[in-house]
């Protein structure tokens, strides 16, 4: 039989995601900051695009940005966005979305050599 819990545990937060764009944004390729707008306009809820309310909270610190979820969100819903976004900006040939840990993307270079080979 499980123990006793106590009726006043805090909820639990389905999604802290954090988005480090500060590579490209330090080349003033990428806007950090109409990229966290695009992510207001488009993180659905429910079913609908833009009424995140409450249930969603978008952040921006620098060139970081981090979406804490109250409703079940996958890391890969913000990796779809964050190339969705790279591609309406025409950076999906130079930039990549890299995930550098557990809730963490890394916007990255891709690495083109320039050696020939004979």
């Amino acid at each position: 039989m499980p123990a006793n819990r106590s009726k006043t545990q805090p909820k639990k937060l389905w999604g802290r995601f954090q988005i480090d764009a500060s590579i490209p944004a330090l080349d003033n390729i990428f806007d950090v900051a109409m990229f966290e707008k695009y992510l207001h306009d488009r993180i659905k809820v429910d079913g609908i695009a833009g009424k995140l309310g409450n249930t969603v909270v978008i952040t921006r610190n620098k060139n970081t940005i981090k979406v804490l979820s109250k409703v079940d969100m996958s890391k890969r819903y913000m990796k779809y966005l964050t190339k969705k976004f790279l591609k309406k900006n025409q950076l999906r040939d130079w930039v990549r979305v890299v995930a550098s840990d557990k809730n963490t993307y890394l916007l990255k270079y891709y690495n083109i050599n320039q050696e020939n080979v004979a």
